[in-house]
């Protein structure tokens, strides 16, 4: 197995963790705020991280690693945010929708930074799994656009900014210290904004205290450190494509927690989302290398 075949596979670790850990995150918003949420979480992750990565962290660390990894963490925070935000003033269809829309920003934003044009066969791949996701998500037509889709989407570019940021740094810079600098700086800003944000609210049952650890350790602290390490050797476009696995996985796992049965349109948008992941995968006429370099 080739590093880029390991990278992707471990991307695709962190789609399943983030689509199986759905239901549970969901289920427990009905107790806490989301951005105090937000707070606890990536705050435990920099904790857990800090903890497990100081020797390295000691030897490793520079300024200059430091801010390129918070500059990804401040994007990470914006997406999750805005997110968020525009949550309340939309529905969540359309908030799947649009946040996915990241999928097509990601190689629009690495041209512009690597200067570089993506594949044929990636552009193929983000628009045929776009299409999916929009059979996925949406019953209809997306419809007017409202407050709510607007902060979405400010959202969305905050997602593709972390994913170009996060791949432009892991090649030149040790993933260790980019992946704390990044859940740090995303950490900082939660607890800075969750009080005015939100007014905070939080009802300590199980479910809450284990979709904050769950979270925290699994979704947040792991994943976003196997990111870091698998961006080194596959590109943003790639990473974009297959996160957008991640509402199939979401189904799979509503389906066998709750047997929400998924619609025939529904299963052709992921059959849609495969084929654009194939359309990635396809090898180029002329290979490259990481565009960072």
């Amino acid at each position: 197995m080739s590093r880029r075949q390991a990278a992707d596979l471990s991307l695709l670790f962190n789609t399943i963790v983030w689509g199986a850990t759905f239901v549970l995150v969901k289920a427990a918003l009905d107790d806490i705020t989301p951005v105090f949420f937000l707070a606890l979480r990536f705050s435990i992750a920099t904790a857990a991280l800090v903890l497990l990565l100081h020797r390295p962290l000691r030897r490793l660390f520079t300024w200059k690693v430091a801010l390129g990894g918070a500059l990804a963490g401040v994007f990470l925070y914006a997406g999750y945010l805005f997110q968020t935000l525009g949550l309340r003033l939309t529905s969540a269809p359309k908030s799947a929708f649009l946040t996915g829309l990241t999928s097509i920003l990601v190689p629009f934003l690495g041209a512009i930074v690597y200067k570089t044009k993506p594949q044929l066969s990636e552009i193929a791949g983000v628009f045929v799994a776009t299409a999916g996701l929009w059979l996925m998500t949406l019953p209809g037509a997306i419809g007017p656009i409202a407050r709510g889709d607007l902060l979405t989407l400010i959202g969305a570019v905050g997602y593709a900014a972390h994913i170009v940021t996060l791949g432009h740094f892991s090649e030149q810079m040790r993933f260790e210290v980019v992946s704390v600098a990044q859940l740090g700086a995303a950490a900082a800003l939660a607890l800075a904004s969750f009080w005015w944000a939100e007014v905070p609210r939080v009802v300590w049952r199980p479910a809450v205290v284990w979709a904050v650890l769950i979270s925290g350790l699994l979704s947040t602290a792991v994943a976003f450190t196997i990111q870091a390490w698998a961006m080194q050797y596959t590109t943003a476009t790639r990473t974009a494509v297959i996160y957008l696995l991640e509402p199939v996985v979401a189904w799979m796992t509503s389906y066998w927690l709750v047997h929400e049965g998924l619609s025939p349109r529904a299963g052709l948008g992921a059959a849609f989302i495969l084929l654009g992941i194939v359309l990635v995968e396809l090898k180029p006429l002329r290979q490259r290398q990481h565009p960072s370099k």
